[in-house]
């Protein structure tokens, strides 16, 4: 009875997008417990689809993966079709998920073989059921001679981005670019609300842009290395000030790159939390590497938490 009782846990510790325990963060899938250093995700509006990047430890290898639900369950990972021989990470899908955006230090055309500095790229596809064709780059004005991370794109087609140019709020601001006319305007870094003389980055912004999530790094009102934290909108680009997400979901360590199934209403994000207590009783390299080989280890992988509660209670009380 007992380990019955233990495996009925296990399946709704691990349920994707179902939070059993609303405000409790928890591991998103246990199928990718096996891979030590997954550094973010996005997820279909209908939930079929899910894109991440899966990294070496220090970086050097960048890939997109995506899983599928099929058959009332998460299959195996597999590296998209465009990914594998450069640095691509930090994928976005957008509203009608058929286009997907990322992040890549690739070279702008394959006669060049040697990697530059990270652009957005996207690929696209006819319908749901189709492949993804080849990668563009966004090109000017919304690329340029820095890097740019992390792309969140909404129904007006409108980009939101990390980029570490000199001159602007901080050392990593979240810039914006308004889709006008088929075309990008120039990117404007966005208010002291969200941009500090700081890190800002990692933003996920709602499709209807009334709010952003973002990570702020090292701030006095933070928990760790990194935090998470919200800011409203009224629609024009009017960002009230950005409030931390609580020590509920906000851990010592690192906690980035958000995403919102808004479907769920659950946030999904990367943390390096862990949970392994410093003073230990082993008594085999067995309990040693059992301990080590836990979700929960400092390692880079994925958590969930429901969100509604938290959202609200921060839109309450948003100046």
């Amino acid at each position: 009875m007992k380990l019955l009782l233990l495996l009925i846990t296990a399946l709704l510790f691990f349920q994707t997008g179902k939070c059993q325990n609303p405000g409790m963060v928890m591991p998103a899938f246990e199928l990718l417990a096996k891979y030590p250093n997954i550094r973010d995700f996005t997820l279909s509006s209908s939930g079929e689809e899910g894109y991440f990047s899966l990294q070496s430890p220090l970086g050097e290898i960048s890939v997109i993966s995506m899983i599928r639900y099929e058959n009332n369950r998460w299959q195996e990972p597999e590296i998209v079709s465009f990914s594998g021989n450069y640095k691509d990470t930090e994928p976005f899908l957008s509203p009608d998920g058929l286009k997907l955006y990322f992040a890549s230090n690739r070279p702008l055309n394959d006669s060049v073989k040697e990697a530059k500095d990270y652009d957005i790229w996207v690929v696209e596809r006819k319908d749901r059921h189709q492949k993804w064709g080849a990668p563009m780059n966004l090109g000017k004005p919304v690329n340029t001679e820095y890097n740019e991370f992390y792309p969140s794109v909404t129904l007006k087609n409108n980009l939101y981005f990390t980029c570490d140019a000199p001159g602007t709020k901080g050392k990593d601001d979240i810039f914006f670019c308004r889709w006008t006319n088929n075309r990008y305007e120039p990117p404007v870094s966005l208010s002291e609300s969200v941009n500090t003389d700081g890190f800002e980055f990692n933003s996920y912004v709602s499709p209807d842009e009334s709010f952003i999530i973002f990570s702020g790094y090292n701030r006095t009102d933070g928990f760790g290395s990194g935090d998470l934290y919200i800011s409203f909108s009224d629609g024009n680009q009017n960002w009230c000030k950005a409030a931390n997400l609580g020590e509920q979901i906000n851990s010592k360590s690192l906690d980035y790159c958000p995403f919102v199934d808004l479907k769920t209403n659950t946030l999904y994000f990367t943390s390096k939390r862990s949970s392994i207590a410093e003073v230990n009783d082993f008594q085999s390299i067995t309990e040693v590497v059992s301990e080590i080989e836990k979700y929960e280890n400092g390692f880079s992988r994925i958590y969930k938490v429901a969100f509604k509660e938290t959202f609200s209670r921060l839109k309450n009380v948003a100046p």
